[in-house]
């Protein structure tokens, strides 16, 4: 019998890996689109697009890092407060159990005698699991969560600094634009086939919000059109 085939083991890394490819992508292009739209030298398109690179890459490594690690940490505790009840308070933890059980539509004795095998089995687990709703495929990873953030921000942030070389600067804010809205709907693509989603609504919702954070810097870029060089 062949085993089903589930995406939700997934959830972690790829919420983060789809988090920063997506702002890699967006959030480079959209600093090179502002400062094209105010410059007529590369130089510092290309400077300000490596720098928006480097600085949201560690950024965003370390703020994934940071933030996943205080959900480990309040899964923790809540394990750990879950433990001390079960060594001062086994009787009314067992109730509790299968109290859960019987929610979900067991019959009262099932449920019961389900909380008890399952007890007996590893009371810990099945507490953490069906009362607090934490298991190993979902508990966080803070290392995993911060390395597939950055390592997916660089993948992605690199791609418009690469455009910004190779084209011209009167090309710039409409080629990054192209090119970047191009580079979004194969992350949305991507993404979609990895998570087992509808294409087009992650398709639209990338495009979508995209479109308008760029828009938004190239306004503001030819506001400020300083002429950098």
């Amino acid at each position: 019998m062949k085993p089903e085939e589930h995406y939700v083991n997934r959830s972690n890394w790829l919420r983060a890996a789809v988090l920063g490819a997506n702002d890699g992508i967006l959030s480079t292009a959209s600093v090179i689109i502002g400062v094209a739209a105010a410059s007529e030298f590369k130089d510092p398109i290309v400077l300000a697009g490596v720098a928006a690179l480097v600085a949201g890459a560690l950024s965003m490594a370390a703020g994934e890092y940071v933030s996943v690690s205080s959900q480990s940490d309040i899964e923790s505790a809540d394990i750990q407060r879950e433990q001390q009840s079960l060594q001062e308070n086994p009787d009314y933890e067992l109730e509790e159990l299968a109290k859960i059980y019987e929610l979900r539509g067991l019959h009262p004795n099932t449920a019961l005698q389900v909380a008890k095998e399952l007890t007996e089995h590893n009371a810990l687990e099945a507490h953490a699991r069906d009362e607090l709703g934490i298991n190993e495929i979902t508990k966080a990873n803070p290392l995993q969560a911060a390395f597939a953030s950055g390592a997916a921000f660089v993948f992605g942030g690199v791609l418009p600094v690469l455009v910004a070389i190779v084209f011209s600067v009167e090309q710039m804010v409409y080629v990054q634009y192209i090119f970047a809205l191009l580079f979004l709907i194969i992350l949305g693509i991507i993404s979609a086939k990895t998570g087992g989603s509808n294409i087009w609504k992650a398709i639209l919702r990338i495009t979508f919000w995209g479109t308008a954070a760029m828009g938004l810097t190239a306004v503001i870029g030819y506001w400020f059109d300083i002429n950098v060089s």
